[in-house]
């Protein structure tokens, strides 16, 4: 998209009605590639050409690609969102979150306006003038389904059409086995099959407890009438919808009073976990996987509600969510609208119902930790990173720099290196910055970068493997600092600065010339980047404080006369520490230097407590902004 597109498209955004609707976002080819509903089409509409920093991944993919844009305007809010979600099942954008439709759930069909009705599986509903059940869990799942119902009511399965085949052939085999009532034998009245079908029906709407009611009096009347052997057969009946009842068959949440969903949001894919509750018991549970794109939390639920339950016949009456959704209300009130009843979207704080909520949330981060491998998500990461500093490919090798110093002297500096996403510690390399004056983060910085390249010029085994990218702990300036330095290098590597926010954590990355790079809109990458920022500082701090400490160590012994370098060295390895050889006697001191050095030693620390204890780190800090 050129500069002027990306104008115009602004200037027309700010120009859109503060009324509800719905924006079409196409591309060159005029491919609806966005769907999106707004309670006021310029705000939202014109945030997309604003703040690009601030966008997800996805969004700015997107943004990338647009050519134009329609609107429709809506009457209320709620019906922008029946049209969005009737414009999403029509162009199937790409960049709107979508379940997979070709998944398979299939539903169990009734051949209603047969004389002798039928049940079958088919992968989708037709207008056919058949009742449809489901969408189920899988093709699986649903043959079980029909074979407990077929046994349970003695409904036949073979492929005999009735009445046109009735009385032609001897019953078969499930007859005799007591698996079918035979509808095959003419004696057998048309209104008994009704009755089992319209069982069957009853119990595919859940409603077991008015199914085992009906046969209970059946076989209480047949009991009195003493049609004994008409009681048993219901009793068994009986025995076998009570247990069918238990099992709890039926599966993906199609009879279901609630259901409870659990949002996982991993650096690769995401996962949404839906577990169906029947009277209270576990009855299934439903997994909905889909690429991550940084899509906000609400977001992803709001699709889902829609996409996911917009093809199922019946709905639970309650769907317990983990995050409270603006737009709750007219979700419901769709959802309503479709089951023909009211379904509730709560969001638990607390009780059982808020358990739940984290029993479906581990569900789905399971589900997608199994899914994701550790080299899946660090490559997604490190992608992610190229797109968005606009690098030719991810990065193999990292090099992040930080500056650590007290006032004026020990000025040092730490070179951290990630391969591959992960640190390397054995390539970590530190520096000893010479001819300062003073602390001056800049100069520092240059000295660091001017040392490390010429070394690996110089043909230094320690600097043999050039980077793709440099962060360096600090903003614009230091990342130009760094860039300027390579250029008299010849070097073409890309720099960029870690700019930190109050709390001391990287918020963004930065250009020589200023340009900031938001990175919070992606949460992988975000954590990516400050563990980068947090292991270089960390190294940095420490090893200035491990100069610190031994330059106070050397100041103190260096006060004593008659004490030099070779004698400092012999003190330290033989007592280990400043502390130890204040406190120790002449004797022991006798044992490792001459008698008048050790006497000197003895006779300074005596005199001079305050300045015999050991010297203290005066406190370090980093070169960051």
């Amino acid at each position: 998209m050129g500069e002027t597109t990306f104008e115009a498209l602004k200037e027309k955004a700010l120009s859109l009605p503060l009324k509800p609707g719905v924006y079409l976002m196409m591309d060159r080819e005029g491919t609806v590639i966005y769907v999106g509903k707004a309670k006021a089409l310029k705000n939202r509409v014109s945030q997309y050409f604003h703040d690009q920093a601030g966008h997800t991944e996805k969004t700015r993919a997107m943004v990338a690609q647009i050519d134009h844009f329609d609107t429709i305007v809506a009457g209320s809010e709620f019906e922008a969102l029946v049209l969005e979600n009737s414009l999403i099942k029509r162009h199937k954008p790409r960049y709107n979150i979508l379940l997979k439709d070709d998944k398979g759930y299939p539903y169990i069909r009734l051949s209603v306006r047969a004389p002798y009705p039928k049940f079958s599986i088919q992968g989708r509903m037709a207008d056919d003038g058949a009742r449809y059940f489901g969408p189920f869990g899988g093709r699986h799942d649903t043959q079980a389904i029909l074979d407990a119902l077929r046994a349970a009511l003695k409904l036949p399965s073979c492929g005999k059409t009735f009445p046109r085949d009735q009385g032609k052939e001897r019953p078969c085999l499930n007859f005799h086995m007591g698996q079918c009532d035979g509808y095959c034998r003419k004696e057998v009245p048309r209104s008994q099959h009704d009755q089992a079908i319209d069982q069957a029906i009853h119990l595919l709407e859940g409603k077991f407890s008015e199914v085992e009611k009906d046969l209970r009096t059946q076989m209480e009347a047949a009991a009195e009438n003493l049609e004994f052997e008409k009681a048993a057969a219901l009793r068994d009946r009986l025995r076998a919808i009570t247990l069918l009842g238990k099992r709890q068959k039926v599966v993906a949440g199609f009879l279901a009073d609630t259901d409870v969903l659990g949002l996982y949001v991993g650096t690769v894919r995401s996962v949404v976990a839906v577990l169906h509750f029947q009277g209270g018991e576990l009855a299934g549970r439903d997994l909905e996987v889909f690429p991550t794109a940084g899509e906000p939390v609400e977001e992803i639920l709001s699709a889902f509600l829609v996409q996911y339950y917009s093809p199922r016949g019946i709905l639970p009456r309650q769907i317990l969510l983990p995050e409270n959704l603006e737009g709750a209300a007219d979700l419901s009130r769709l959802l309503s609208h479709q089951a023909g009843r009211k379904v509730d979207l709560v969001t638990p704080q607390r009780g059982a119902k808020a358990d739940l909520i984290r029993m479906a949330q581990e569900n789905a981060k399971t589900e997608c930790e199994r899914l994701t491998t550790r080299a899946e998500r660090t490559a997604k990461v490190l992608t992610l990173l190229a797109e968005l500093l606009g690098l030719p490919e991810p990065p193999g090798r990292i090099e992040a720099y930080d500056i650590s110093n007290t006032g004026a002297s020990d000025i040092v500096a730490a070179m951290t290196v990630f391969e591959e996403g992960k640190p390397k510690k054995g390539a970590y390399r530190y520096f000893k910055l010479r001819d300062l004056t003073g602390p001056d983060d800049y100069a520092s910085m240059e000295q660091v970068i001017t040392r490390r390249f010429r070394h690996e010029i110089e043909g230094d085994g320690d600097f043999a493997h050039r980077p793709d990218l440099l962060l360096i702990d600090g903003g614009a300036t230091h990342a130009a600092v760094a860039s300027r330095v390579l250029a008299q290098y010849g070097l073409s590597i890309p720099v960029f600065g870690m700019v930190k926010d109050d709390r001391h954590r990287t918020r963004a990355l930065v250009t020589p010339e200023g340009e900031e790079i938001g990175i919070q809109g992606a949460p992988a990458l975000f954590a990516f980047i400050g563990q980068i920022q947090e292991e270089t500082h960390r190294s940095a701090v420490g090893f200035h404080h491990k100069r610190h400490t031994k330059s106070g160590l050397g100041s103190t012994l260096e006060k004593i006369p008659s004490i030099g370098e070779t004698r400092r060295k012999k003190l330290l390895k033989a007592f280990g520490s400043v502390k130890a050889i204040r406190q120790a006697d002449l004797s022991a001191l006798e044992e490792v230097l001459p008698r008048q050095a050790a006497l000197s030693v003895y006779q300074y620390f005596r005199t001079n407590e305050e300045e015999g204890t050991c010297a203290s780190s005066q406190g370090s800090h980093g070169a960051g902004g």
